[in-house]
């Protein structure tokens, strides 16, 4: 079905025959506009002229651009940036605090609270969130409604400026972050700053993708006919992300939907609360209109279902296990009174991730990489290696090296950048 917007932008072409809807995974409709005598729909059109570009990126300030690189990791053994890390830690550990709901652009504080612990010193409480309710959800999603009747309208490259200017933000921030990461979620310093990067790259990558997709793509046209194919957004969506990636995941499944023209509400993962509120400061601070990403800390079974069951939620994406990912894809498929579309989920649920070591391998090289694979943050990851499928013939020669170099492994707290960390709960 397509919604409302998609029929006025119909209406607005003289002649326009038919609609034929199609939705990505990032909450992008794709509309196949057939129209006579060469008449266009009256689609969004941006005001700006700012030279963004595929391949360009956003200088710190977000108002110059350059060749776009992958953002690159920190060599910690270098003094300089292990006492800047360091430093990082100390700065986010004198910062502990409350951080309230955001909805529509204003901060809300509840009675109920979320404490954040760090896993390595359980009764180190790192920071607190407001606990959102049934009626947070409720006014969180129509802020999101609200936003997108002109986040939507607004052109690609005024959406990729913000995001490019979210990227520039994060990557000024990034140690920081990556302190927040290590003390909230258990992450040594590269597998923090590993997460950070990330969602600095996704920002870049979704400004792109949303200044290029925004292009007409031509379609077969009939002799009279002047035929292309739009992308346009379409509505307000849910994003659930997990606490293994707390800000790699999150970014990269609110910033497609929201490069695309789309708002979303955040419901981030009760035990990594925390760094998705530094996330959220820096959406602020990047500029993005109240509304566009509102942040909804909560319990899944209250604040989550009534999400997910709503029937103004136009998709949801989801990271985490396939017991909540399938309860979210039974509770989707419902039909609520007054829904006026299928919802879209989008679910990612872990992996059974194997090696297979035959007798040609390097057994060393072998063992070495299934060690890495497996305890690299505890094997806390849906690409942790589960499965070592080993022939008889190397059988006992793979088991001795794995055995001795997992037994190796030093062990400590996060922040002291040892390779073997707490997990993030006892339940875990």
């Amino acid at each position: 079905m397509v919604d409302e917007r998609a029929n006025r932008l119909c209406d607005g072409g003289r002649g326009a025959q038919r609609v034929r809807p199609f939705v990505s995974r990032h909450g992008i409709q794709h509309i196949d506009w057939i129209v006579h005598g060469g008449v266009t729909p009256n689609l969004p059109v941006s005001t700006s002229h700012a030279p963004i570009a595929i391949g360009l990126r956003c200088r710190k300030g977000g108002t110059l651009f350059e060749p776009y690189v992958n953002e690159p990791y920190s060599d910690f053994s270098d003094p300089d940036n292990a006492a800047a890390y360091r430093d990082a830690l100390g700065s986010v550990r004198s910062r502990f605090t409350h951080h309230p709901l955001v909805i529509g652009g204003k901060k809300v504080v509840t009675d109920r609270q979320i404490e954040s612990l760090n896993p390595a010193r359980p009764t180190e409480i790192i920071g607190t969130v407001s606990m959102a309710d049934a009626e947070a959800a409720e006014r969180a999603l129509a802020a999101a409604w609200d936003a997108y009747a002109t986040w939507s309208r607004l052109g690609a490259d005024e959406r990729a400026r913000h995001l490019v200017k979210l990227a520039a933000i994060l990557r000024d921030r990034k140690y920081e972050l990556s302190a927040w990461e290590t003390l909230e979620a258990s992450k040594n310093w590269l597998e923090a700053e590993a997460d950070v990067a990330e969602a600095i790259d996704f920002c870049e990558y979704y400004a792109r993708q949303s200044v290029e997709l925004s292009k007409p793509l031509p379609v077969f046209s009939y002799p009279g006919e002047d035929n292309e194919s739009h992308l346009i957004p379409i509505g307000a969506g849910v994003v659930i992300p997990p606490w293994n990636f707390p800000l790699a995941i999150l970014v990269g499944m609110a910033a497609g939907p929201v490069a695309a023209g789309n708002t979303v509400v955040v419901k981030p993962a009760s035990t990594t609360p925390v760094v998705a509120a530094m996330f959220m400061q820096a959406v602020e601070d990047a500029g993005f209109p109240p509304g566009v990403i509102n942040f909804l800390p909560g319990a899944g079974s209250e604040v989550g279902d009534v999400l997910v069951d709503h029937p103004k939620t136009r998709f949801i994406n989801f990271t985490g296990s396939m017991e909540v990912g399938l309860r979210i894809a039974e509770r989707a498929a419902v039909v609520h009174e007054a829904q006026l579309w299928l919802k879209r989920a989008y679910m990612e649920m872990g992996g059974k991730d194997a090696l297979v070591v035959d007798e040609t391998a390097d057994v060393d090289a072998a063992a070495a990489a299934a060690v890495v694979s497996a305890y690299g943050f505890k094997g806390q990851k849906c690409s942790a290696l589960s499965r070592l499928i080993v022939v008889d013939d190397v059988y006992d020669a793979v088991l001795d090296r794995v055995v001795e170099a997992a037994a190796a492994l030093p062990v400590g707290p996060a922040e002291d950048n040892v390779r073997v960390n707490a997990v993030i709960s006892a339940v875990q």
